[in-house]
């Protein structure tokens, strides 16, 4: 029959290695263990249904919302809205920045506006509006 080879002796450097190994992973999970415990149960992102319609004024700006659309309107001119796929709101004037509901976001529009006036809406890639 076939004899298997003898086990070669641990040398000093598995050993350290081994030992070295352990401690980091020790050292990883008791880092994370409070982080780990500390995380509840999974909350989903669903918005509250939008049904209202706000209008007021802000810094001398009629605003007008129609949350349920996702429409806003400054004095009378609307403003582009898109809804994000997180349930947040941005605007054309500051695309880099979400609100949680378009009424937040009119009024960042506002500050960013000053006194200046939104445009008309102009025809999106040659269409008719």
């Amino acid at each position: 029959m076939y004899a298997a080879p003898a086990a070669a002796p641990l040398t000093r450097r598995a050993v350290l290695r081994t030992a070295f190994t352990a401690a980091v992973l020790a050292g990883t999970a008791a880092a994370l263990a409070p982080v780990l415990r500390a995380r509840g149960p999974r909350q989903t992102l669903t918005p509250a249904p939008l049904t209202q319609l706000t209008e007021e004024t802000y810094r001398g700006r009629h605003i007008a919302v129609d949350a349920a659309a996702a429409a806003v309107r400054i004095d009378g001119r609307p403003l582009h809205v898109m809804r994000r796929a997180d349930g947040s709101y941005l605007s054309g004037i500051n695309h880099f920045q979400s609100y949680e509901t378009p009424l937040e976001l009119a009024r960042a529009a506002v500050d960013e506006l000053g006194s200046n006036q939104l445009a008309f809406a102009a025809p999106h890639h040659g269409g008719q509006e």
